[in-house]
């Protein structure tokens, strides 16, 4: 990852987000179930659906109010699966635990995902440096590597003579743009919204959001080499998408992934720290069948597979067409199909320290880069594309082993393997997920808000999706939640007057006073 940061100096290294992965929770058939009555003077309850990044923050912004305020309110977190994470988990070579783990789904994080950054510190937990990994790094069109940098003078300098000084630094400050405004999120001015259009525009990221990274970076100058070579490689490795398909923001998200770091033992540590600490009652291997209308109350009935619980409020952190829960249709309708990303992840151990130079058409004795991004540029002039979105090696796993991980659309082949690494491919694990949400241009979101006492996390994802930024829409939903049903929120005892209207507009989250300390993290601070 070390040559990452020399490359990022032609885009910005200043700030950075993680590689994304959503994964979807919950597959059932509905039963016809009797519901019970809830004993009068009970405490109120809220269910959250899904225990990752989202599910798992939730509860803990809410333990928040519970311990500033005293609100009282119990907290229910349903999952599919045996563990919390979502996104987030880790593979052992060999299922040996001995050796260091492989992120599965997201790798890394950097300081300027302040949520993360702040959950490690408080959470003692310890994070792996990745900058410092000395793999160098090479963009490969399906016959040829475009570039390769390892991080010397002479790399750099290459680099300026293909693509030029200007087109990095223009993208650098498009970037910088982004990320300034992406960090008013974590203030003690930061606003809340119920509408996903809002923000992007508040932010100034209409234009952004509205054209693909390749139309928009060449509407500013940037040359098609750099948005369709140098861009295109990031938002593949990121996204699984091409430049000229994925809008700009996110292709700007792919350009700030810079300084990373991961949680030893693996970034899921963080998400099961946030549900431990909130106190919520956690359900594991417990799916979710369906959510109705309790009655004029507005509450709601909430069936799984061990039973069925009435709510003051819900909170669905899973993207909802993949989770197969039953809503009603005014709520169903509301939340048009969102497609994902199909994709192949392949772990694997290898004798090899290297790739295979032939497969890239060099010769025997030439040293390939141990990151090898692509670009589909090639297969978009007529010739031949890459077999893979990247391939790269995460270091010794075991006394003669290395661990590589591959991104593909297709499954690769042991053959394959074969082709790829001059020695033995000791183990592989093979993945096979809708990984991340398509982001096409787009002027249409889902609604935060479904109903009264019902919202949803992952409205967000089509403006951006990250562990994140999963974290961010969970608190600000969270904010609404409070708000509406119980008086309260995260840092007062209500939003301000704003935040009640049903126009949608925006609104300020009062207690705090005006702050500039650079370290303040709304949420974890007031």
């Amino acid at each position: 990852m070390k040559v990452l940061t020399h490359l990022c100096l032609l885009i910005g290294a200043s700030n950075a987000f993680e590689f994304p992965f959503a994964i979807p929770f919950f597959s059932a058939k509905v039963p016809s179930v009797q519901v019970d009555s809830p004993p009068l003077n009970v405490t109120p309850r809220i269910a959250i659906i899904g225990a990752g990044a989202g599910g798992s923050s939730a509860a803990f912004w809410i333990s928040k109010a519970k311990e500033r305020f005293g609100l009282d309110v119990e907290v229910d977190v349903y999952e599919q699966s045996s563990y919390i994470g979502g996104r987030s988990t880790v593979v052992y070579p060999h299922d040996d635990t001995s050796l260091p783990h492989i992120e599965l789904g997201a790798s890394i994080f950097v300081n300027a995902n302040k949520n993360m950054w702040r959950a490690s510190e408080e959470f003692n937990l310890t994070r792996d440096d990745f900058s410092a990994e000395d793999n160098d790094l090479g963009v490969w069109d399906g016959e040829n590597i475009l570039l390769s940098f390892a991080g010397g003078w002479w790399d750099t300098l290459k680099l300026m003579w293909r693509y030029g000084v200007l087109s990095p630094k223009r993208a650098q400050t498009i970037v910088d743009r982004m990320v300034a405004q992406f960090q008013r999120l974590y203030s003690d001015k930061t606003l809340n919204w119920d509408n996903i259009q809002d923000i992007a525009s508040s932010f100034g990221w209409d234009e952004l959001v509205a054209q693909t990274a390749s139309e928009y970076l060449q509407s500013k100058g940037i040359t098609r080499k750099y948005a369709h070579e140098f861009v295109e490689a990031t938002t593949r490795v990121n996204y699984g998408q091409n430049a000229d398909f994925i809008h700009m923001l996110g292709g700007a998200v792919g350009l700030a992934a810079t300084g990373a770091v991961g949680i030893k033992g693996g970034n899921f540590l963080v998400f099961e720290q946030f549900l431990k600490r909130s106190g919520a009652n956690g359900h594991l291997n417990t799916t979710v069948l369906s959510i109705t209308h309790h009655d004029s109350s507005h509450d709601w009935t909430v069936e799984t597979t061990s039973g069925t619980k009435r709510y003051r409020g819900v909170i669905l952190a899973a993207p909802y067409h993949s989770s197969k829960i039953q809503l009603p249709s005014t709520l169903a309708s509301q939340i048009k199909p969102q497609p994902y990303v199909h994709l192949h992840v392949t772990l694997l151990t290898t004798n090899s320290s290297t790739f295979n130079p032939t497969y890239f058409n060099l010769p025997l004795s030439s040293k390939v880069p141990g990151m090898m991004l692509t670009t589909d540029e090639n297969r978009r002039q007529g010739g031949r594309g890459p077999e893979f979105n990247s391939i790269s090696y995460h270091g010794k796993a075991g006394e003669n082993e290395w661990a590589v991980k591959i991104f593909s659309k297709e499954r690769v082949s042991d053959e394959w393997l074969e082709r790829i690494f001059p020695g033995s491919v000791t183990w592989v694990f093979r993945k096979e997920w809708d990984a991340y949400p398509e982001l096409p241009p787009t002027d249409s979101f889902p609604p935060v808000k479904l109903d009264t006492g019902f919202y949803y996390v992952n409205a967000f994802e089509p403006l951006m999706s990250t562990m994140e930024t999963e974290t961010i829409s969970a608190r600000n939903i969270v904010d609404l939640l409070l708000n509406e049903r119980f008086g309260s929120s995260i840092c007062g005892r209500r939003l301000s007057a704003h935040a009640e209207e049903d126009s949608g507009t925006s609104a300020q989250a009062p207690l705090s006073s005006s702050n500039t300390d650079t370290d303040f993290v709304y949420g974890w601070d007031c």
